[in-house]
């Protein structure tokens, strides 16, 4: 038997008046989404244990079988793992974002203009990230660059009990109510008002603004955590795995799990990433041995920030015609397989960041058939009236072959 894991990270929502008052999901065009529905099992699941921030950190962590209440220490220790940043017991690791935020002066009074810096390259972020190490570093503190807007800070003895806001929360709010707070705030406030003129004055943003695209004028701090340990996902539940993903986070997850990460070229984690590669790349990887796959695609949670309603919709339909048509086409060599799809969270157009909301789900066993047809969407899987309670429950109901 062999398994995949689709995730379309924040595929699901509300329905939108410019879509006929329909969701993204059920006014795309799915036909392949469609056909698990008619032949699988569909339901809802909480992904998200009350209490805890709905993140792709814990939605993921819970899908993939893991309670969150038992093992999440914080976002940022998964994408250290994943950019090979070793952690010491004494480190604290926090995302640093490389964001726009406007001219208004104090730095309290501006506003998050753009919590991506309109998508920077990773080149540019590189430059950016390594001028305010040279500034801001120190003995205890060092920033690492990673992939485009989404890089480091390692702080020894850092301070783990802040209380910080994700950027992505607060799109085109004025900053001042979601500064840090609380432990170590006056420290994490000045980091990042004093990378203010640093980035805002540096070459790399000087040319940006003269192509008209946004600066990426601050580091914003936040996900803060220390080295988390997971037991291997073998010995859970009994199968060889492999992780496929652009974003460092379900990669440090996949990584800490015990599971193979496959990178794939032009994989982006937004719109324009290569999405019939992925699917090749699961099927390679099934071809070489692994037993389950975990395929995770970032672009339509990307949309769901952006508040780009047309752009999610399309993402969305390029995850069924690219990613999950080309595994079904391929999969019918392996004999019996199992395929779960769903969502990590969602990701509303309308409030722009992720909620705790349960999720749909699909199940399909390649041996189902079915007798109905179904449309994949939020509110055909409500209809089913199943609701499973945490994303480890589904995980083991999917690899024992229940639903």
């Amino acid at each position: 038997m062999k398994y995949v894991v689709l995730v379309g990270d924040g595929m699901a929502d509300y329905p939108r008046p410019e879509l006929d008052n329909k969701t993204p999901l059920q006014y795309a065009a799915t036909p392949h989404m469609d056909l698990l529905a008619s032949r699988g099992s569909m339901g809802m699941v909480n992904t998200v244990p009350a209490g805890f921030p709905p993140g792709s950190d814990v939605a993921n962590l819970s899908v993939l079988g893991y309670p969150p209440e038992k093992y999440y220490t914080g976002r940022s220790p998964l994408e250290a793992v994943s950019m090979g940043v070793e952690l010491e017991d004494r480190d604290v690791a926090f995302r640093c974002n490389l964001v726009t935020l406007s001219d208004d002066e104090p730095y309290d009074s501006k506003r998050m203009v753009d919590y991506s810096a309109g998508e920077v390259s990773s080149s540019e972020a590189r430059e950016l990230v390594e001028a305010v190490n040279d500034r801001l570093g120190s003995a205890t503190r060092r920033f690492y660059p990673g992939i485009s807007y989404r890089h480091l800070l390692v702080w020894r003895d850092g301070p783990e009990r802040a209380a910080l806001t994700p950027p992505h929360d607060i799109p085109g709010r004025t900053v001042a109510e979601y500064l840090p707070r609380g432990e170590g705030a006056d420290e994490l406030l000045e980091l990042m008002r004093r990378s203010y003129p640093i980035l805002a004055g540096h070459p790399v943003n000087r040319a940006r603004v003269e192509k008209g695209l946004r600066p990426a004028n601050s580091i914003w701090l936040w996900g803060q955590g220390k080295r988390p340990s997971l037991p291997p996902f073998k010995d859970l539940y009994g199968l060889e795995g492999a992780v496929i993903s652009a974003v460092d986070l379900i990669m440090g997850i996949g990584i800490c799990a015990g599971l193979r990460v496959i990178k794939v070229p032009g994989a982006t984690g937004n719109i324009n990433t290569n999405y019939r590669g992925k699917a090749e790349a699961a099927l390679r990887a099934l071809r070489e041995g692994a037993d389950l796959v975990y395929l995770h695609v970032e672009a339509p949670d990307e949309a769901g920030h952006q508040g780009d309603t047309g752009t999610k919709v399309r993402a969305i339909e390029e995850i069924d015609r690219n990613v999950l048509g080309l595994l079904l086409e391929g999969l019918a060599e392996f004999g019996p397989y199992r395929l779960l799809l769903l969502p990590d969270h969602p990701t509303p157009l309308s409030i722009r960041t992720h909620t705790a909301e349960p999720v749909p789900y699909v199940i399909m066993n390649s041996q189902d058939v079915g007798t109905t047809a179904r449309h994949y969407c939020e509110a055909a899987a409500a209809a089913a009236g199943i609701v499973v309670p945490d994303g480890p429950s589904l995980m083991k109901m999917f690899v024992a072959g229940v639903g």
